[in-house]
C-alpha cells in the first residue's frame, strides 16, 4: 500500500501545514507520473509549477508551508477505486480492508492518516468527493474554471477540476486560501437547503444521517426533485470517455493497468461528433435546470449523498461504480463539497458522507454550511 508516489522532505526550519499534491499536478522538480507506468517511465522533473500552486510554491520557499509529497491515485485519474496496478492503494484510514476511492485515493488517504494537513485532489467525475466519501474526510470540488488547469495532466478538459481536501472544513477553507488567496468563508450561513429526493438504491442508513444532519444544524429543508440527473450523468460518461481517449489513448497500453484500458476501449464506442454534440445539449438543458430549480425553490443549496451505499471493500472494488452519485455536478460546472456526517448504525467504520451542491462560484457558500453542519453534528 502506498499513500504517496514520491515522498518529499521539507526543510528542517519550516513550519506551517502540511501539503501533499496529487501526481497529476506539476510540481517543479519532481516528475508528474499520473500514477500510470506509461507515463512514468519517460516522466522528467516538471520544470515549472502548475499554476494553481504558484502561491503555495511561494509559502514553501518561504519555509511557511510544508511540502510532504505527491499522492497516489487511481491511474490517470481515470477511476474510482483508487486500486493502482503500479504504484499500489493508498490505505483507508478508516478501515484497511476498504477501497480508499478514487481517483484522489493518496489525497484522501494523507489527510486522513494525518500525513497532511491538506491535500490537494482533481476533480473531473466525482475524484474529490468520491475518496473524501470512502475515507470518511471532506473535500471540495470547485467550479469549473475557476482554478487554473494549466500544468495539470488532464483527464477531460471539459470536466476536470482542483479542489482541497483535509480532515475537516476548516482545513479545506485553508486549501481554498492556498489555491486563492483572500478567500474567506461567507459571513452569512445559507439557511434553506433543498433536499434532493427520488434518487433510486441509497441506503435508507445514509438517506437517515444526512436528513438528521440538516435537521441538527436547522436548516429549513425543502425536498427537491431534479428529473435530468440521469440524462446528465450519461451526457458525463460520454463527455469523459471520448476526451480521456484523445488525451491517454496513444500511451503504451502493454504499461496500462486493466481497468484503465477496458475505459479507454469503452471511449472508442462513441462517436466523437455526435457523442460531443449530444452531450453539450444535454450539459446545457441540465444546468438551466438546476439553476431554475435554485430559484423557484428559493434554496440556497441542495443537499443529497455522495455516494449511494457504504463504501466496498477491496475484493468488490467495482462495485462503487454503481454506487457513485458526483458525475452531474460535474455536468453543470457547479462546486460541491462532501463530509462525513454521524450516523447511529456503529456497525459501519466509514460515517455517511453528505454531499452539499451550490450554483457556479459558492464555494464561500458551501463552506459556511459545512461549517454549521459540522458544528452541529
Amino acid at each position: 500500500m502506498s499513500t504517496f508516489i514520491t515522498k518529499l522532505t521539507p526543510p528542517p526550519n519550516a513550519t506551517g501545514p502540511r501539503v501533499a499534491i496529487k501526481d497529476l499536478l506539476d510540481w517543479k522538480g519532481t516528475p508528474t507520473t499520473a500514477g500510470c507506468k506509461a507515463v512514468a517511465d519517460s516522466a522528467q522533473a516538471a520544470t515549472e509549477d502548475a499554476a494553481c500552486l504558484r502561491h503555495i510554491r511561494q509559502l514553501a520557499d518561504d519555509n511557511r508551508l510544508r511540502i510532504v509529497g505527491k499522492t497516489n491515485l487511481h491511474e490517470l485519474a481515470f477511476g474510482a477505486t483508487g486500486v493502482n496496478p503500479w504504484f499500489g492503494t493508498p490505505p483507508n484510514p478508516r478501515a484497511r480492508h476498504t477501497i480508499p476511492g478514487g481517483s484522489s485515493s493518496g489525497s484522501a488517504a494523507a489527510v486522513g492518516n494525518d500525513d497532511a494537513d491538506v491535500a490537494l485532489g482533481s476533480d473531473t467525475g466525482g475524484s474529490v468527493r468520491i475518496p473524501s466519501a470512502c475515507c470518511g474526510t471532506t473535500g471540495l470540488k470547485t467550479t469549473w474554471g475557476r482554478v487554473s488547469l494549466d500544468g495539470v495532466w488532464p483527464l477531460s478538459t471539459s470536466l476536470d477540476t482542483i479542489g482541497p481536501m483535509a480532515r475537516d472544513v476548516a482545513g479545506v477553507v485553508l486549501g481554498m486560501q492556498l489555491l486563492e488567496p483572500g478567500f474567506a468563508v461567507d459571513p452569512i450561513t445559507p439557511s434553506r437547503i433543498g433536499r434532493v429526493r427520488g434518487i433510486q438504491g441509497v441506503d435508507p442508513r445514509i438517506d437517515e444521517a444526512i436528513d438528521d444532519a440538516l435537521r441538527r444544524a436547522e436548516f429549513e429543508v425543502v425536498d427537491v426533485e431534479l428529473p435530468g440527473w440521469q440524462d446528465a450523468e450519461q451526457a458525463g460518461v460520454s463527455l469523459m470517455f471520448t476526451e480521456a481517449l484523445a488525451q491517454d489513448g496513444g500511451l503504451d497500453r502493454q504499461r496500462i493497468g486493466d481497468d484503465v484500458n477496458a475505459f479507454l476501449d469503452m471511449g472508442r464506442q462513441f462517436d466523437v461528433t455526435d457523442a460531443t454534440h449530444a452531450a453539450r445539449r444535454t450539459q446545457g438543458a441540465w444546468q438551466a435546470e438546476l439553476a431554475a430549480t435554485f430559484a423557484d425553490h428559493d434554496v440556497d443549496l441542495l443537499a443529497l449523498p455522495t455516494l449511494r451505499t457504504f463504501p466496498p471493500d477491496v475484493d468488490h472494488a467495482a462495485d462503487v461504480l454503481g454506487a457513485i452519485l458526483t458525475m452531474a455536478i460535474n455536468v453543470a460546472g457547479v462546486p460541491a463539497l462532501a463530509m462525513p456526517v454521524t450516523t447511529t448504525d456503529r456497525t459501519q467504520p466509514v460515517p455517511p458522507s453528505l454531499q452539499l451542491v451550490g450554483p457556479a462560484n459558492s464555494e464561500e457558500r458551501l463552506l459556511a454550511a459545512g461549517r454549521r453542519v459540522e458544528a452541529a453534528t
